[in-house]
């Protein structure tokens, strides 16, 4: 993988570009480093939601998680270099299948409400889509992977069952979308 940072202030920046794991330099609203960015951003919401009281099993699976965005993310700093693979998107899917087994059907739409660790699991999800829409933006311009753009597809759908789960967890329910509410 590429330089590790010694040090933070470098103000090789300040032109507007920035440094890849291979050490060339792209400008810092490249494709690349938005899609870079957005990876990062996920990896943070994720770890605030690792601030709530959540079940220890979840709890692990969301380090392991951040860990997977991480190496996503460095796999995105290096063109042409791979870390995430077919395992981790079959990680999450069997997350998928654990967690929705225990749900019941979804019959209306739900808000992006709730318990705080729930309504945290939606930011985290909305960040993942952002993230994957610049994934795939990428890979139109650039060869890439076709593991990050899975596995944050995957990522995304799981945020949305985690919230579910966590509503329950939290002695709650789904927010369902009242459409014919009172307007």
């Amino acid at each position: 993988m590429g330089n590790r940072l010694s040090k933070i202030a470098t103000r090789t920046g300040d032109d507007g570009t920035t440094g890849l794991g291979d050490g060339s330099r792209t400008g810092k609203d490249a494709l690349r480093v938005q899609a870079m960015g957005d990876v990062d951003e996920l990896n943070s919401h994720v770890g605030l939601l690792l601030c709530e009281e959540l079940p220890a099993a979840l709890r692990e699976e969301l380090v392991s998680i951040q860990h997977d965005l991480f190496d996503l993310g460095g796999e995105l700093c290096i063109p042409g270099y791979a870390l995430i693979d077919d395992a981790h998107v079959a990680r999450l899917d069997a997350l998928l299948a654990k967690y929705n087994a225990d749900l019941p059907p979804l019959k209306e739409f739900i808000l992006p409400a709730g318990s705080r660790a729930a309504s945290q699991a939606h930011v985290c999800r909305t960040v993942c889509r952002r993230a994957e829409r610049m994934v795939v933006a990428l890979g139109r311009v650039e060869t890439l992977n076709e593991n990050p753009r899975r596995y944050l597809n995957r990522l995304s759908d799981l945020m949305f069952v985690v919230a579910r789960v966590l509503n329950r967890f939290g002695g709650g329910g789904d927010v369902l979308w009242e459409r014919e509410r009172e307007r």
